[in-house]
């Protein structure tokens, strides 16, 4: 096979799974020319079909507009429990107070606005007044000045929005697992399905074994980790991988695909994502 097209974030948990696969350290997989792109930029990249990257990093939530060209990779992605998005505020505050507020979200296409709409459904008398989208390192700093009422903030924010003096209003994932029992889907590993079946089963294959590397010398992985990690403490850096890579890293797994199934099927039914079809999950 020659060498593929892949696009992730730099993000901790993307660098510390396929540091070993784009190193060339994963016996007999494909060789890897990386991109380095937020999930926003990629999911744009997937809806789009102009793309000519053979796999990608994506949000869940976008899986419903490119499976027929794409097929979802049983591996690799970020999908765990008490890893949900967060809605930050000034103060501290209900559910409630966020009726007719401005909020600001990292993408109208990721899983966290997903999680975050079902959410504001239950909780919002009314619902929010306007959604902005920013990228999501601009959004604490955003709540902190007052330029919006609360941000939908992901990844690293979790550990470190204390330090802007702000307030967790609700836990998206919290929310999610109390009221389905599931974890929570989040970034994806999906492939042109043009690649052929042989192909896929050899990127999953491959990408299971990158995970597995990781775990068994996760100090290998650190220096790519921190060279793309933008400054963040290796500290932080720890605690998102430890966050984000778990067993549905490695295999997705009937609780897994359950997971995703769920959000996407709510989401459907609140008119938010067109509807699955009954084998746009499956495997080859």
């Amino acid at each position: 096979m020659t060498k593929l097209k892949i696009a992730y974030s730099p993000c901790p948990n993307d660098t510390f799974v396929f540091d070993a696969w784009a190193h060339g350290r994963v016996p007999g997989a494909p060789r890897l020319d990386v991109t380095f792109a937020d999930i926003d930029i990629t999911n744009g990249w997937a809806e789009g079909g102009t793309d000519d990257h053979d796999v990608l990093k994506v949000s869940y939530a976008v899986l419903p507009w490119i499976l027929d060209e794409y097929a979802l990779l049983p591996c690799g992605g970020a999908l765990g429990r008490g890893c949900g998005p967060l809605v930050l505020t000034r103060e501290a505050g209900s559910g409630a107070d966020l009726a007719g507020k401005t909020v600001a979200v990292p993408s109208e296409r990721s899983t966290a606005y997903l999680l975050f709409r079902l959410w504001a459904a239950e909780t919002v008398p009314g619902g929010v007044g306007n959604v902005v989208v920013m990228p999501f390192h601009e959004i604490m700093p955003a709540v902190r000045d007052g330029k919006v009422d609360a941000g939908l903030v992901i990844h690293e924010a979790r550990f470190t929005y204390k330090g802007y003096g702000l307030h967790c209003l609700a836990d998206m994932g919290e929310h999610w697992e109390a009221t389905t029992g599931l974890p929570i889907p989040l970034g994806a590993i999906v492939a042109r399905r043009s690649l052929g079946e042989e192909a896929l089963r050899l990127l999953a294959d491959s990408a299971r074994a990158s995970v597995r590397m990781a775990w068994d010398d996760p100090e290998a992985s650190r220096p790519y980790v921190l060279e793309h990690a933008q400054e963040m403490d290796p500290k932080v850096a720890d605690q998102h991988i430890g966050l984000y890579v778990n067993e549905f890293t490695a295999d997705l797994g009937e609780h897994g695909y359950a997971a995703v199934r769920g959000l996407l099927t709510r989401a459907a039914a609140e008119g938010l994502v067109p509807p699955l079809g009954p084998d746009a999950l499956a495997f080859p």
